[in-house]
């Protein structure tokens, strides 16, 4: 998964970093909770245990970000060296005090664990899900606040239609994203329930389940074949490759031999960013 973020996402929130002039208090760990937005399920309790480790040595070198709720504070960014203060035995921790709305602090949870990429593809999904569902945002909203195509929202969200037990095996890690979608084109559930067990069971690859899938006797209707039809790779790449450069959603769309490339903007001020680097390339 890419670490870029979308202009409109990173414009929507200050800056997560702790500055110098920056009010730095020791909070005691009992007044903190958890945030309640966090995608992220489950750590490395492995990795907590060794941040545990280097807090004992050196203490906890960057503050936690919170927000002032109605019993304490609420962790922004840094459940991790909370959860490690708390191994360690710590009855307080740095942290820098500031304000955030509730879209703001889910957005930030979200950015946070893709920068690092801590969520696994379900975590993922049901992110992107709670911020369209709580702030009614569209797929195409969505896509420009994460700087992500609206067909990558769209894949990730049709893993929440999987049942239950696939959508646990993906979180764990014995199935993979690519065997997730491969298994979301099939509609009857028991049938995915099948294929994902033989998955599991004799360790199929992605395109061993995918040859299978194309065995199965089920048909799907000739709309549904189209709609999953490929695109042209070099336009995919052509699009990932701007993405990165402009830092938003772009779309090239083709028509035989000419077509257009799309830049899309957030806000005034994000459109006079993305006039500023074309005016750079001319």
């Amino acid at each position: 998964m890419s670490k870029r973020l979308g202009r409109g996402l990173d414009a929507l929130i200050p800056s997560l970093s702790v500055k110098d002039d920056d009010k730095v208090i020791e909070v005691p760990l009992t007044q903190l909770r958890p945030n309640p937005y966090q995608p992220r399920k489950t750590f490395d309790e492995e990795s907590i245990k060794e941040l545990a480790e280097s807090i004992k040595q050196h203490g906890v070198i960057q503050p936690i970000i919170v927000r002032t709720v109605l019993k304490g504070y609420e962790i922004i960014a840094g459940e991790r060296r909370f959860r490690a203060s708390q191994l360690c035995g710590n009855p307080s921790i740095p942290a820098v005090v500031r304000t955030f709305t509730d879209q703001q602090v889910m957005e930030i949870a979200l950015i946070e664990n893709l920068q690092r990429e801590d969520l696994n593809a379900i975590e993922t999904a049901i992110a992107y899900q709670a911020l369209m569902d709580k702030f009614e945002l569209t797929q195409e909203e969505l896509s420009m606040k994460v700087g992500k195509s609206r067909s990558h929202i769209a894949n990730f969200l049709r893993l929440l239609t999987l049942p239950a037990n696939i959508k646990e095996d993906v979180s764990r890690g014995t199935l993979s994203m690519g065997h997730a979608r491969a298994l979301v084109g099939i509609k009857d559930p028991k049938q995915q329930m099948e294929l994902a067990r033989l998955t599991i069971e004799q360790e199929w690859s992605v395109r061993e389940l995918e040859a299978v899938i194309q065995k199965q006797p089920e048909k799907q209707p000739e709309k549904e074949k189209a709609r999953q039809k490929k695109r042209d790779p070099y336009l995919e790449s052509v699009e990932e490759s701007l993405r990165d450069r402009f830092k938003t959603t772009v779309r090239v769309k083709q028509q035989k031999d000419k077509g257009r490339i799309e830049l899309l903007y957030y806000n005034k001020q994000d459109l006079e960013r993305l006039l500023e680097l074309l005016q750079q390339l001319a």
